[in-house]
C-alpha cells in the first residue's frame, strides 16, 4: 500500500481531501440536474479505458491490490503504490477505421511526499477529407486529443487510502481547439489479506478553459463504485462495478421506435402489464453494472472475462441470426520478473472491437 502518514502534515492532507470530496458532491449534484445520457459531454476520451486488464473486465477502473500493475493506479489514484517506483508502462489501443490511442506512465516514490504517477495520453482519430459548404474538396485534416496525467495517493492506515489525479486535456479537431482540466478523487479500502478491495471515485470533475466554438460543454462526470473479491485458496477473483450513480435512467428513447404504444382506433395509450414496471427497474439497475472474473494460473498467467449490460442494450444487433457478443470483453496477462504483458479485446458491436496492448517493466 501507500506510505503511512501519521504526522500533522498527513492530517492536513486528509482534511484537504475531505474538502475536495465536499466540492465533488456539489459538482455531482449539478451534473445530475443537467446531464443527459449521451451527446452533451465533451472530451469523451476521459472516460475510455486505456489498460487491457481494465477493458477485459468490462470496467472503467479496478479495485484490486496490484503492486506491479501501474494501470491500476493510473485509473484509480487511491491505489498508487510505493512499489510503482521506477516502473514504466506503455499502453496502445487500436480503435476503428485507423484511429488509435496510447498511454505512457512512470511511477516515482518521493518518500516524504508519497508516491506519484506521471503520464501522457493521446487519442488520434486519423485523417478526414475536408469540404466547403459547396462540397468542394479542400484537402484533409486531423483530429486528436492529448492529456497529461499527475496522480498522487496517501495511505491513511493499513486498510484505507485516498488519492487524487489531475489531467489537463488539449483537443484539436481541424481548426477548432479546446482546453480543459479534469480531476479524479478516489477513496479505497483493501483488507489486510488483500483478498477484498472496494473503491468510490468521482471522475472527470472539472471545466473547459477554452472551448471549440465559444460554448462551454460539460466533461463526462461519473460517480462510481467498484470492488473485487478473491475467496481463500480460490484461483480466481470476482469484480463488480457500478457507474453513473448520479443518474437513475441511462436508457435511450428512440423516437423512431417508441416504447409507448397507442390503440389504433381510440388513440389512447395502451395499458402496460403489471410486471412491466419491475422489468424497467431491473433494466435501469443493470445498465449501471459491470461484472468480471479473473483466473490466475501459478501467478504467471492471468485470464480475464467481463460483461457490461448497457453496452449490450445499446449496441446489440437486431439480426437474431448473429450471436450478440456486444458488451462482452476478454483478455490475458503474463507476469514475469522482468516485465508484464497484457492483451484485451472489448466487443462494442458485431462490426468492430478495439484491441488493447500493454507492456510494463521496472528499471
Amino acid at each position: 500500500m501507500l506510505r503511512k502518514y501519521r504526522t500533522k502534515q498527513g492530517k492536513q492532507m486528509i482534511f484537504a481531501f475531505v474538502l475536495a470530496a465536499m466540492f465533488i458532491s456539489q459538482i455531482s449534484t449539478f451534473n445530475c440536474a443537467y446531464a443527459q445520457v449521451a451527446g452533451l459531454n465533451t472530451l469523451s476520451m476521459l472516460k475510455l479505458p486505456s489498460a487491457p486488464r481494465t477493458a477485459a473486465l468490462g470496467a472503467n477502473y479496478l479495485s484490486v491490490w496490484s503492486p506491479t500493475d501501474l494501470n491500476v493506479g493510473l485509473d484509480n489514484p487511491s491505489l498508487i503504490s510505493t512499489q510503482y517506483d521506477n516502473r514504466l508502462v506503455l499502453n496502445y489501443t487500436g480503435f476503428f477505421a485507423g484511429s488509435n490511442a496510447g498511454t505512457v506512465a512512470y511511477g516515482r516514490d518521493f518518500h516524504r511526499f508519497g508516491s506519484f504517477l506521471f503520464g501522457l495520453q493521446f487519442n488520434s482519430y486519423g485523417h478526414f477529407d475536408a469540404y466547403d459548404e459547396n462540397e468542394q474538396e479542400e484537402g484533409t485534416f486531423y483530429a486528436s486529443d492529448v492529456a497529461a496525467y499527475v496522480g498522487w495517493g496517501l495511505n491513511i492506515d493499513s486498510c484505507f487510502s485516498i488519492g487524487v489525479s489531475f489531467r489537463p486535456v488539449w483537443s484539436q479537431y481541424e481548426s477548432y481547439t479546446a482546453f480543459a482540466f479534469a480531476l479524479n478523487v478516489a477513496g479505497s479500502y483493501v483488507s489486510s489479506d488483500k483478498r477484498f478491495a472496494a473503491t468510490i471515485q468521482a471522475r472527470n470533475t472539472g471545466t473547459q478553459i477554452a472551448t471549440f466554438n465559444g460554448t462551454s460543454e460539460r466533461l463526462p462526470f461519473d460517480l462510481s463504485a467498484s470492488m473485487s473479491y478473491k475467496a481463500s485458496n480460490a484461483p480466481f477473483r470476482l469484480y463488480f462495478a457500478m457507474d453513473q450513480l448520479t443518474r437513475w435512467n441511462l436508457s435511450y428513447s428512440d423516437p423512431l421506435n417508441p416504447t409507448v404504444q397507442f390503440d389504433p382506433y381510440t388513440g389512447e395509450e395502451l395499458a402496460k402489464p403489471w410486471y412491466d414496471g419491475i422489468a424497467t427497474a431491473l433494466d435501469h439497475i443493470a445498465r449501471h453494472c459491470a461484472v468480471g472474473i479473473e483466473a490466475e494460473i501459478k501467478k504467471v498467467l492471468f485470464l480475464q472475462l467481463g460483461y457490461r449490460f448497457r453496452q449490450t442494450a445499446e449496441m446489440g444487433a437486431d439480426d437474431r441470426t448473429n450471436i450478440n457478443l456486444s458488451g462482452f470483453s476478454y483478455g490475458f496477462g503474463l507476469h514475469t520478473k522482468k516485465f508484464d504483458f497484457s492483451f484485451a479485446r472489448r466487443n462494442y458491436h458485431l462490426g468492430q472491437a478495439p484491441n488493447y496492448l500493454s507492456l510494463s517493466f521496472k528499471f
